[in-house]
């Protein structure tokens, strides 16, 4: 297999300045350093208000060609009612699931994102939605970071969760927005088409500012790994790096994906020494993970006349890890859960093929707050 490079960025290996990153104050509610620790604490999005996302070239770049004239003649008014009643009682039903299970969540506030605002350099007619908090909110060790997105739609989308941000600050976390992006027309190569070589590939947002959608990275203890995407630059990866210092390492991928946006439905660590791969995107598995055992996620089970608006049937990998053994999967993935079984984990099915039409499933809809361990190297 070829196509893939791994670099690592990092500045060190030491444990930060004073040696006190990654100690989370006494009584600090925000703790979590992977994603297969034991879960406690979580935040489920929320789908009401929703707003189908105004056109532009970002959106140009992402999402599925047959829903570009749903941005083009519906961008700024709200989803159809009955898809998104359908998609907030699943989600509902998920949050009552990870309850169940002895997971305290929490949600963010209601929003009607079907309404025009504008900057000092542009506007736009709606938001999108509060449904995906793991695309704005990256947390690492006791840190909450705002991830500065570059859709214009998504720029207020961090009001859902202010009030959520202020408690656990409060609390003893450390909250952290990253360098608002004034997202101008500059940043934006307008003139986008797609690469037609993968080794190469063009990306429609430039390196004018930072930028990055906290969904490109995934978190293995010190080590973070980030794809370089349509909605993340070299410059917002960058930023991060230095943010975090020489606690973390921070590790570029690439992937053969002609539309990279998002890691979490590409490339998946599930528990230690356990890697999901999508077989299409990785074609060489990165030389770190070379004693780690590979699972290349099979086939979706979605069928291909179901509505998909805003991503491809691949989310149907996009899984969340309640613990090293226990993991939420899309009840009617049969292959999926199949797969995991055989592989020695304990699926939880959970109904979610109409949330997954809005763009993500169980990873994406939610941000672990805390989960019970400690920072560790696996590598």
């Amino acid at each position: 297999m070829t196509g893939d490079k791994i670099q690592d960025s990092s500045g060190g290996t030491g444990p930060g300045v004073g040696g006190q990153r990654g100690l989370a104050p006494a009584g600090c509610p925000v703790q979590s350093y992977n994603e297969w620790d034991p879960l406690e604490e979580v935040i489920v999005g929320r789908l009401d208000g929703a707003a189908v996302p105004p056109w532009h070239v970002s959106l140009k770049a992402t999402m599925p060609e047959d829903q570009w004239p749903l941005f083009e003649r519906q961008g700024g008014n709200p989803f159809p009612r009955e898809m998104l009643e359908r998609g907030a009682r699943e989600l509902d039903e998920f949050a009552n699931l990870l309850e169940a299970e002895g997971v305290k969540v929490r949600r963010p506030e209601r929003v009607e994102h079907a309404r025009p605002y504008k900057t000092l350099h542009w506007q736009s007619e709606s938001g999108l939605y509060a449904a995906m908090p793991r695309d704005l909110l990256l947390v690492v060790g006791e840190e909450i970071i705002e991830a500065p997105m570059s859709w214009r739609c998504r720029y207020y989308e961090e009001a859902a969760y202010r009030g959520l941000l202020k408690e656990y600050f409060r609390q003893g976390a450390r909250w952290t927005a990253a360098p608002k992006p004034q997202l101008p027309d500059e940043l934006y190569d307008h003139d986008y088409v797609e690469s037609e070589d993968e080794d190469n590939p063009r990306y429609v947002v430039t390196d004018l500012e930072p930028i990055f959608d906290a969904a490109d990275f995934i978190r293995c203890g010190r080590d973070l790994f980030v794809q370089k995407s349509h909605v993340t630059n070299d410059f917002g990866i960058e930023w991060l790096r230095r943010h975090l210092g020489a606690a973390y390492r921070i590790h570029l991928l690439k992937f053969r994906d002609a539309a990279p946006m998002h890691i979490d439905a590409t490339f998946m660590p599930l528990a230690p020494g356990k890697l999901l791969v999508n077989p299409e995107r990785v074609r060489q598995i990165p030389s770190m993970f070379e004693r780690w055992d590979v699972l290349e996620a099979p086939t979706p089970a979605i069928p291909e006349s179901h509505p998909m608006f805003m991503s491809s049937r691949w989310v149907s990998m996009n899984v969340l890890m309640l613990d090293e053994r226990r993991v939420v999967v899309e009840r009617q993935e049969a292959p999926l859960i199949r797969a995991l079984q055989n592989w020695g984990f304990t699926c939880v099915p959970c109904d979610f093929r109409n949330v997954m039409s809005f763009g993500g499933a169980f990873h994406c809809v939610t941000c672990d707050v805390r989960r019970r361990g400690t920072l560790q190297s696996y590598f």
